[in-house]
């Protein structure tokens, strides 16, 4: 690499489980979130606050989902600006060097008695100047010719390397704009979350963990009735029902990070989101998923529910905010929220919007 190249910029947001965490946790102080609730009225029942604290999980969900577009889009610019400028600085060193050559050409012609007007001009310190002389390549030797027509080419070319550097730039800061908007999204909804659940005294935890566990147990009930939740799918059974051995290998990586936590923006290997539990286990079967829900819904062949095999994406909510892997007997193995870890969980226990089984 040249000596001369711009220093590598770190990209916003990172991939390690602290900086994730440290997103999660933070800004109590700030953050407002659900409207009204920052201060809430004494008087609400557990049931009430349940049902705050689980829509601002779900609506923090969709805003980290953005934000994970975002990222990987800031991420891919990032890349391509360096890469940019690591071409220029390579055509650099090369114009460098075939600028050298001219010179010495130019001494060679002074020692013999006096150096070429054109040469003059090539080797100026304005070399805009040599740019517009269109008759310079006739006033010199054929070589001469070719090596000065050289390093105009050269000019030409880091001056659009330069150019589309800085297209990429004023992108790059326009998604860490996206990202910092959606990030102070995030953090505001589940801060408030947090502030609810905080309210929530030791006599009424029953109440309230009642009132989450409800949807699951009608869901159960339900699923059950129509003889598609008989108990517990275990790991060997799953992996066996598989459609392929990817979809199987993403199924036994999803069993083996059972009890992580949830943490928004994390893509494994010690902690989550939902999109990103399903992106590492793929990773994992060596399938590149890409980042985000509304983008994983694509990435394979769609199913009907009727037709779920173990290993394929299950999603859930309008906006296709989660997704969770299908292990079998109308359940799925998900990082739900920050309140819960990874775990087995009924598809009934949201409202299902499609699946997707990975090529």
């Amino acid at each position: 690499m040249a000596a001369h190249r711009k220093p590598r910029q770190r990209s916003i947001g990172g991939h390690t489980v602290r900086t994730a965490a440290t997103f999660a946790l933070a800004g109590a102080a700030t953050a407002t979130g659900f409207e009204g609730t920052g201060h809430a009225d004494p008087q609400l029942t557990p049931e009430q606050v349940r049902a705050k604290v689980d829509q601002l999980y779900q609506e923090a969900e969709t805003a980290t989902e953005k934000y994970n577009g975002a990222k990987e889009k800031a991420d891919t610019a990032q890349e391509n600006l360096e890469e940019l400028r690591d071409q220029a600085a390579r055509r650099t060193d090369r114009l460098n060097s075939s600028r050298d050559q001219l010179g010495s050409q130019a001494a060679a012609l002074y020692r013999s008695g006096g150096m070429d007007p054109s040469l003059q001009l090539a080797l100026s310190a304005d070399p805009d100047r040599y740019l517009d002389s269109a008759a310079l390549a006739e006033r010199v030797g054929s070589r001469q010719a070719a090596d000065v027509s050289s390093v105009r080419k050269q000019l030409l070319d880091i001056e659009r390397l330069r150019g589309a550097a800085r297209v990429e730039l004023s992108t790059l800061k326009s998604r860490q704009t996206e990202l910092k908007r959606h990030k102070k999204t995030v953090t505001s909804k589940l801060t408030t979350a947090r502030r609810l659940l905080d309210r929530v005294s030791e006599e009424d935890r029953p109440r309230f963990d009642a009132a989450g566990d409800r949807t699951s147990h009608t869901s159960r009930s339900s699923a059950s009735t129509r003889g598609s939740l008989t108990g517990p799918v275990p790991p060997t059974s799953a992996t066996a029902d598989a459609p392929n051995s990817r979809a199987s290998a993403a199924v036994s990586y999803a069993y083996t990070k059972l009890g992580s936590p949830y943490v928004w923006g994390a893509t494994g290997p010690n902690a989550f989101d939902c999109s990103g539990l399903t992106q590492a286990a793929y990773r994992a079967a060596g399938v590149s998923l890409p980042r985000t829900t509304y983008a994983q819904i694509n990435a394979g062949q769609r199913v009907a529910r009727s037709e779920l095999r173990p290993g394929d994406l299950v999603f859930f909510y309008s906006g296709i905010s989660h997704v969770g892997i299908y292990i079998g007997n109308g359940q799925m193995i998900h990082a739900p929220n920050p309140s819960a870890p990874v775990r087995v969980a009924p598809l009934d226990e949201m409202p299902f919007t499609g699946a997707t089984r990975v090529a």
